[in-house]
């Protein structure tokens, strides 16, 4: 039988796929204990044993959220590796990866919070889902640090996490940061794109080539 998540996705229009989208805004705007269930259904205009007939307890809908989330994540990072041409440099794939998920991220800055929110404060009992590694490894192997997926080296997933949340904290933060540049929200996603290359790419670069010397 269907989950609620996967009756959700399978019709945008339905009731479920309502309460999802507004949890998850929700969600990634006060957190898992700043967001109530009373907020979501009030928000979607039901009352809140409606809510409860479709997705359960407030954890249920949350974890939907976050494996929703995981899912579109999954996509993106599976789409800048079709992306990248057999044979282009190691430059040209990072600054596609950082233009093509900076792109993404802006256009949905829930996410980024509902990642920070989920795996830098105390929103649940459990630490990391199980795909999160794996995530980890393959966006490791995408940037060439790494021979394949599944002997990914502690320095290269600390490179990577360091990388995923530079990204996170420049979209989540745009509010504070932006009027700190004064910059419009145009050239605040150029520049931050622009910092992430000439911070990120040399660091690539020397584990590379830190890589390469134990080899």
């Amino acid at each position: 039988m269907a989950s609620p998540l996967e009756k959700a996705r399978k019709n945008p229009d339905s009731m479920k796929a309502k309460i999802l989208t507004t949890a998850r805004n929700l969600f990634g705007e006060y957190g898992y204990h700043g967001t109530t269930t009373r907020m979501i259904a009030q928000k979607v205009g039901i009352d809140i044993s409606t809510l409860y007939y479709h997705w359960g307890e407030k954890k249920d809908l949350y974890d939907a959220v976050m494996a929703d989330l995981n899912h579109e994540l999954r996509q993106k990072i599976d789409e800048v590796q079709n992306m990248s041409i057999e044979g282009e440099s190691p430059t040209n794939r990072l600054e596609l990866a950082i233009d093509v998920m900076s792109d993404f991220l802006f256009s949905q800055p829930d996410s980024s919070n509902l990642i920070l929110h989920g795996y830098f404060s105390r929103t649940r009992d459990s630490g990391p889902d199980d795909e999160t590694p794996e995530y980890i490894s393959h966006i490791a192997y995408a940037m060439g640090l790494a021979m394949d997926k599944s002997s990914v080296s502690v320095e290269a997933k600390a490179l990577v996490m360091a990388v995923c949340n530079s990204i996170f904290t420049f979209v989540s933060g745009e509010n504070f940061i932006k009027p700190m540049l004064e910059v419009d929200a145009e050239q605040y996603r150029k520049v931050v794109k622009d910092t992430l290359k000439f911070i990120i790419i040399p660091a690539v670069t020397r584990a590379k080539i830190k890589k390469e010397d134990k080899n």
